[in-house]
């Protein structure tokens, strides 16, 4: 009899281990991963809106100005300074440059 309870115990340990993990997964797909996956979306949104004349930041901390949009190898020509362009490729933007920061220049 004492086998038989044990062996019960046991099983019900194992069926709230179950659902820990299963809490534990929600838990970071809800506060980890969905929020990721959104922020994600919203960049490659951003990307695909770029028109010349755009304010970017690149993935390095340049500022810039969009001239060109080249859709077949994925690149921008962007306007760092008065005459100085440098082509970029198009996935290295990860903003558009904050409004107020855009004011200052």
């Amino acid at each position: 009899m004492n086998l038989l309870t044990i062996l019960l115990q046991q099983q019900g340990g194992g069926m709230s281990m179950i659902i820990m993990m299963v809490a534990i997964f929600a838990i970071m797909y809800f506060f980890m991963i969905r929020p990721q996956n959104k922020k994600q979306k919203e960049i490659q949104k951003f990307r695909n809106s770029i028109v010349p004349g755009t304010d970017v930041v690149t993935a390095g901390g340049i500022y810039g100005k969009v001239k060109e949009v080249n859709e077949l190898d994925n690149t921008l020509m962007v306007e760092i300074a008065s005459g100085v362009k440098i082509k970029i490729a198009k996935n290295s933007v990860y903003a558009g440059v904050p409004t107020d920061t855009a004011a200052g220049k």
